[in-house]
């Protein structure tokens, strides 16, 4: 039992106590006795990225809607927390109770980014779990974990004692009304999991075994448990406007990443462009209704007191009802100086009418993603957008009164030359030119692009899932080539760091022999990778070189398209021989027209739905 005087005590040591001390507005504090499932929903990263993950709160008061069970919240502890953790032996505990992990039923991990994966291993030490599914018993909590990264769960498959494959909000209680029968005849892990594995959208990776090829590809999956499905199916929501969303918000004491009410106006993306991974799994786009938006937005300010709505989705101005819902909140809430914010917009979705009216409440800049500075790469990578479409919508945002520009790209994408890569500096050049393009009595405030370059890193369930990425020395090249061209004052370039994007690429492709290669590197104090000022690129490569694992291999090697590859077994809805078709469209610099207007047939439809998707506009339709 942890010592709360002592645990009150040594927070004063520590940079954020807040972090670590709970008893926020609009938690949720159970009887233990009145409960029968303890669950920790474990985020692993900082309480502020944490916090601002809208998964978190709906599975969190989703979980606590039910009677019987308790949710609470784990977060990684910084490293000055964890120094004090391990120097007084007072392990990690769920913010609500202050009980360590070992009280709980369940430790549900939420996978956002693979560089956050030595976080886990800390947690569960820190917690003191056994790190590895076969070395925890049946006194002990269960390990389970979800998200976007559970598309390849393969890295984590010691560690995990289940996944989960899809969207949570109607798989997560059945698994716990399982579990609860499961308790009351006489609880054995073995067998819950079995029960589990029949599950649609769960995935017990120590019911398989992977059959490697001499040169290191897989050659066969193989099934070790009669109860183990062959194909594991995603599952979604089909009706949002009837699924579970919170009407109170947890209510921080520090500032967080995004500290707003957040409403998730709809899921999936139908842009189809080839480096997305969410526009794939979240397939197919499910919208909410307007009047459901609205309510809940009341709910959630009513119970925060914020001053701003985020409106969210992959791409926000795609909403069928965004003039309608936008202009139904700022009636209700303009006099009360709440400003509204769209995030994800596209240049060729964007309403100025509706952006013109919201920012009157408070005015800031604007963001756009052209992606590549060149048409031939924007085709390649099917992000649909001309030139004409960009400089447009960025003219006229001029003429409005903008004058800063955040402009987002990537480098390193297939195909791509250095001629592709200057394309990003003309691009940023002709946004600066449309600004002082018009009359002096017409500029208005200081003008400032900021052009920000991502290294691509290809991802599961994506027509890229087979391209190699580029090495670590060629996106330095770019982007320090990109670095000298720019000149001009008004445009600045950021990129991100290329060793990171490396180690990134190594686990969103890689299979179980990355296991050990986490392990190790969480032996040799790797902690919070995706931090800038604690990434140690230099021990990671030590640990390839002792676990005798060529990292390359997972990087920086193309697929061919007949490999085997160790996601191969769940299935999204979309079909592979879609991706297949789009990867040879982009060889071609061949686009596909967004599916809103016509259907491709990319599986999703009769698998996933059970007639044409709903939000095809037309009955056109590919065969």
């Amino acid at each position: 039992m942890i010592d709360l005087k002592k645990l009150d005590r040594e927070l004063l040591n520590v940079e954020k106590p807040a972090r670590y001390v709970g008893s926020e507005l609009n938690i949720v504090v159970k009887n233990k006795e009145d409960v029968n499932i303890r669950f920790a929903f474990a985020f692993p990263d900082v309480y502020e990225v944490a916090m601002s993950h809208t998964g978190m709160h709906i599975l969190y008061h989703l979980m606590n809607s039910m009677e019987n069970i308790w949710c609470e919240r784990v977060f990684a502890p910084w490293t000055d927390m964890e120094q004090v953790m391990r120097k007084n032996k007072i392990p990690l505990y769920g913010l609500e109770s202050k009980d360590e992990l070992e009280k709980f039923d369940f430790i549900g991990f939420t996978l956002q980014y693979e560089m956050s994966y030595s976080n886990i291993l800390n947690m569960l030490d820190l917690g003191n779990i056994p790190l590895k599914s076969k070395d925890r018993t049946n006194d002990m909590p269960l390990v389970i974990a979800g998200g976007p990264c559970a598309y390849n769960p393969e890295p984590l498959y010691e560690i995990i004692d289940l996944f989960t494959i899809g969207e949570a909000e109607e798989l997560l209680p059945e698994l716990l009304k399982l579990y609860e029968e499961e308790k009351k005849n006489g609880y054995d892990k073995l067998s819950f999991l079995e029960k589990a594995a029949q599950l649609d959208g769960v995935y017990v990776p120590q019911f398989y075994e992977e059959i490697y090829n001499e040169d290191g590809t897989i050659k066969e999956r193989k099934i070790l448990n009669k109860n183990a499905k062959e194909t594991i199916v995603k599952r979604i929501i089909k009706d949002l406007d009837k699924s579970f969303y919170p009407e109170k918000s947890i209510l921080p004491y520090i500032d967080v990443v995004h500290d707003r009410v957040v409403l998730e106006i709809f899921r999936g993306c139908t842009r189809g462009c080839r480096f997305c991974q969410a526009g794939m799994i979240y397939r197919p786009v499910r919208e909410r209704k307007a009047d459901t938006l609205v309510k809940q937005a009341e709910n959630l300010l009513n119970s925060t007191g914020h001053d701003e709505i985020s409106l969210t989705s992959l791409s926000s101005g795609d909403y069928s009802c965004l003039p309608d819902l936008t202009l139904k909140l700022l009636e209700k809430y303009e006099n009360q100086n709440v400003s509204i914010s769209l995030p994800s917009l596209r240049l060729d979705s964007i309403t100025f009418d509706i952006i013109e009216r919201i920012q009157e409440v408070r005015k800031s800049g604007l963001t756009f993603a052209p992606e590549a500075g060149t048409q031939r790469m924007r085709d390649v990578i099917n992000k649909n957008l001309t030139e004409e479409q960009i400089l447009g919508p960025v003219e006229t945002a001029f003429s409005l009164g903008w004058s800063t520009v955040k402009l987002y790209f990537m480098i390193g994408l297939p195909g791509e030359t250095m001629e592709d890569v200057l394309g990003i500096k003309h691009l940023a050049y002709k946004v600066k030119d449309k600004f002082f393009q018009r009359p002096k009595e017409e500029i208005k405030g200081n003008l400032k692009i900021n052009a920000s370059a991502a290294c691509f890193v290809p991802k599961p369930f994506t027509p890229f899932q087979w391209v190699a990425q580029n090495s670590i020395e060629e996106f330095y090249d770019k982007a320090k080539f990109l670095q000298r061209e720019i000149k001009d004052k008004k445009v600045s370039l950021s990129y991100h760091e290329p060793k990171l994007s490396y180690l990134e690429a190594v686990f969103a492709r890689g299979d179980r022999r990355l296991s050990k290669v986490l392990l190790k590197a969480f032996e040799k104090g790797c902690r919070f990778d995706g931090w800038y000022e604690m990434f140690d690129f230099d021990k990671w490569m030590e640990v390839f070189k002792e676990t005798n694992t060529d990292s390359d291999f997972f990087a920086t090697r193309q697929r061919e398209l007949t490999e085997v590859l160790p996601w191969d077994f769940i299935d999204t809805g979309v079909d592979k021989e879609y991706l297949a078709s789009e990867y040879k469209k982009s060889l071609e610099n061949i686009t596909t027209p967004d599916c809103r207007q016509q259907c491709f047939n990319c599986g999703v439809n009769h698998k996933l739905i059970g007639g044409a998707c709903p939000h095809v506009q037309t009955n056109k339709q590919v065969q």
